[in-house]
């Protein structure tokens, strides 16, 4: 216990605002001594653009976008990008996923978005492979998200520079937050 402060007090700092509390007084008492204005600051994110593609990773992306679709009450837009590979004189490679296989990975995304009283839409584009993240950003704009939500396999900076991690590329080329789920 400091000195000057009587038996039984205790003081709580909110940012440059300090409060003494009586013993007994309840916490909840301390919010009326925050300013009006940070008690209703709130980040808020209507428009979440999450990234998927058909990985347990991806699954806890779609699940950290549904909470935070349900703290801000927005909806969320799911892109799953169908990456082909340029063969030469073949032209382009077939992506390795069908796109019946990537629209039912987007419809079971929906599908728990919305049992959980979160508004959503799914969308299947076709990219070429090494263009994901520029994909991403340019949807994330023309849809106006607010932030991007996507899984991250966990490569350390210094791999994901060398073998060219997606998630690495859309935090370097975008301007909104980006929520990496690992």
């Amino acid at each position: 216990m400091s000195k000057g402060r009587k038996s039984g007090t205790k003081a709580t700092s909110f940012g440059s605002n300090t409060a003494v509390m009586k013993k007994g007084e309840r916490e909840s008492s301390r919010l009326a001594l925050i300013p009006a204005y940070r008690r209703e600051m709130r980040v808020v994110y209507e428009k979440i653009l999450v990234a998927v593609d058909q990985s347990p990773i991806s699954d806890r992306a779609v699940l950290a976008a549904r909470d935070l679709a349900q703290l801000s009450k927005g909806e969320v837009w799911l892109l799953h990008l169908r990456e082909f590979e340029w063969g030469g004189r073949a032209g382009a490679l077939p992506p390795r996923e069908t796109p019946s296989e990537a629209e039912a990975e987007v419809k079971a995304s929906v599908e728990i978005l919305t049992q959980a009283g979160v508004k959503a839409h799914g969308v299947v584009k076709n990219t070429g492979y090494g263009y994901a993240a520029r994909e991403i950003v340019a949807d994330a704009i023309e849809l106006d998200c607010g932030i991007i939500v996507m899984g991250s396999r966990g490569r350390s900076d210094l791999a994901g520079l060398v073998l060219g991690s997606t998630a690495h590329k859309v935090i370097h080329l975008t301007d909104r937050p980006v929520l990496i789920v690992r």
